[in-house]
């Protein structure tokens, strides 16, 4: 499997690589991969370089974790769907479909987990930040401030048990809360909104941190987090 390709984007670039991963928001909701996947799935490079995320998350684990991992779940899906009733709907549409299906459990855990990975990646910011505007108002809201929501998806992060995902989305109400999924699940199964996430499989950390699961979850949330992407998918 070919290891990742990113070095360096530029702004508009980055803002492409957006757009294709369908994680920018348009008309008061997420635009998710329809139009790019309509016919086959294709993995967006990674926003950044390889080494960005250090010293939180290693070049190392990145090559691992975007060349062998995701692209996999791309390329299987796309085998997967092809062979299936599914095949020409989006990435989306995919596997929310086949989480419906009990024969479909293939189909829904490649598609789920492309679409999971690829929201990661783009979740993750290597100049870390802080949370603004409507975002920021909603986090206060919901959690008493920024300390009350990372303490929330600490815990979420840190109790999944094996593997799986915490995830600050919103309700249908506008309410932030942490929800966490085990394996591929994804909070559009739920009729919830996803706003950022962390993975927190093994093979998203234990190169650089082994069983120390809270290590990497702190070092996301402190350093790491896009807080613009949560922004531009609340709305």
């Amino acid at each position: 499997m070919p290891q990742s390709r990113a070095t360096s984007f530029s702004r508009r670039e980055v803002l492409r690589l957006s757009a294709v991963a369908g994680l920018m928001v348009m008309a008061g909701g997420l635009v998710h991969p329809d139009d790019a996947f309509a016919e086959a799935f294709t993995a967006p490079p990674l926003p950044y370089a390889e080494n960005a995320l250090e010293p939180v998350i290693s070049a190392r684990t990145v090559s691992f974790h975007y060349g062998k991992h995701t692209l996999t779940y791309f390329a299987n899906a796309n085998k997967l769907v092809a062979e299936s009733p599914l095949a020409g709907k989006s990435l989306e549409e995919v596997f929310l479909a086949a989480g419906k299906d009990p024969k479909m459990v293939g189909i829904f855990n490649n598609a789920a987990q492309a679409w999971n990975h690829v929201f990661y990646w783009n979740g993750l910011n290597p100049k870390g930040g802080a949370p603004s505007g409507k975002l920021a108002k909603a986090i206060d809201a919901s959690f008493g401030g920024l300390d009350g929501c990372k303490k929330a998806l600490t815990e979420a992060a840190v109790g999944v048990f094996g593997s799986g995902w915490a995830w600050l989305v919103a309700d249908p109400d506008g309410k932030l809360k942490v929800v966490k999924t085990g394996n591929a699940g994804n909070p559009l199964q739920d009729g919830l909104k996803p706003l950022w996430v962390i993975d927190v499989w093994e093979h998203a950390y234990y190169l650089d941190y082994q069983n120390r699961r809270p290590d990497y979850v702190a070092g996301v949330l402190d350093k790491l987090v896009n807080w613009d992407f949560a922004a531009k998918n609340l709305g």
